[in-house]
């Protein structure tokens, strides 16, 4: 049981000392650090006989410190050695002041700035090679044996990440098809060669528009959904879970979304492809007047299957990316939903930025090939 807090003034030869007795704690101290500061003030201690405290706690010790600080020094005052340490640590506590930094401003703090990014990217390449590296290991495993392959998480993944998506890539190309056939018409026509507008359309949607439009709907549409379904498992240690029963997650969850999206975007290409045509052919036909088999026609004889096969070369290489980066997104969230929302964030600009930078890379490529 607790003893209340109390102190007795006790005359010596040069004065006058405090005798503590009871519990100095946080629950049974009550006012009796106020009566002793108040008596330090008016009595002039010149001792303090802290012996006959029973429990004392920092709590207490605060206490005593603002009753007898700046009045009594460290050797008037008898205590038990455990009580003596315990004024001390939390003397010198109380006495640390918090140390406020300057902000930094103008030049400095661009440079911290510009010092944080170089760090981030490097470490964001840094994981991105470790994620690569991971992958890789993963597919030369199931290629050896092909036994280890979910098919059945494959098929759903190619059905949700590509099937589900042909109506809104059929239905953006056709528009983007229209667009470029309604442009080349209107521009041509001042020179009196409309008729080159439908090369301009092959060419356009063969060669750039079908596989742009079909990655960047893609990194929209899948790169999100693989980093918030894979970010959701890894914040509900779900992954954690899988590790301990021997399951590679990247076998499990990342190598059947790659493969799902490397097999399915050839398709949407193909899709998006036969709708820009079909966009601009309907805009030559209504406007000006040139009917669908010229069309083709002309398609067949100066466009030519090399600008689509241009095209369809850069789908696998976007499949990876948009899968990648969505994955190692996923696999990077943390154990907040603040961290989902910015990794699914990140997958999605990051992809959109990567499709745009192998688009330009190919097109140099192409180039200095000369084709």
């Amino acid at each position: 049981m607790e003893r209340p807090a109390d102190f007795s003034l006790m005359d010596v030869d040069d004065g006058r000392k405090a005798v503590l007795s009871g519990d100095w704690t946080a629950t049974s101290t009550g006012d009796a650090a106020k009566r002793l500061a108040a008596a330090v003030e008016t009595e002039g201690l010149k001792g303090v006989d802290m012996t006959p405290v029973g429990r004392l706690d920092t709590a207490g010790a605060f206490a005593l410190i603002r009753a007898l600080r700046d009045v009594l020094p460290s050797d008037r005052i008898q205590a038990r050695p455990e009580t003596v340490r315990l004024l001390e640590l939390v003397g010198a506590a109380a006495a640390e002041k918090p140390v406020k930094r300057p902000e930094p401003r103008g030049f400095y703090q661009l440079a911290i700035r510009v010092g944080r990014g170089v760090f981030d990217l490097a470490g964001e390449f840094f994981e991105t090679m470790v994620f690569t590296g991971h992958l890789l290991v993963v597919m030369g495993r199931v290629m050896i044996n092909p036994a280890r392959i979910r098919w059945a998480a494959c098929v759903s993944l190619a059905e949700r990440a590509g099937l589900d998506a042909i109506p809104i890539v059929a239905v953006t190309s056709f528009f983007i098809g229209a667009v470029v056939g309604l442009l080349g018409a209107n521009m041509l026509r001042q020179f009196g060669a409309e008729v080159f507008a439908v090369e301009l359309i092959g060419i356009a949607v063969l060669r750039e528009f079908n596989i742009l439009i079909t990655a960047i709907l893609l990194a929209g549409r899948s790169a999100s959904s693989f980093a918030s379904e894979i970010g959701s498992m890894k914040m509900n240690q779900e992954i954690d879970a899988m590790k301990v029963m021997g399951v590679d997650p990247f076998e499990a969850l990342v190598f059947p979304r790659f493969a799902a999206l490397l097999a399915i975007i050839p398709l949407l290409t193909f899709v998006a492809t036969l709708a820009g045509l079909f966009g601009g052919l309907l805009v030559t036909w209504t406007v000006l007047g040139l009917g669908p088999a010229f069309f083709l026609q002309r398609i067949i004889d100066n466009v030519g299957v090399t600008h689509f096969m241009i095209g369809m070369s850069k789908a696998p290489v976007m499949a990876a990316v948009i899968a990648g980066i969505g994955c190692r997104q996923g696999m990077e969230v943390g154990g907040d939903v603040e961290s989902l929302g910015r990794r699914v964030t990140s997958a999605v600009v990051q992809a959109i930025f990567a499709i745009i930078l192998i688009d330009a890379a190919f097109a140099m490529l192409y180039k200095k090939l000369g084709i």
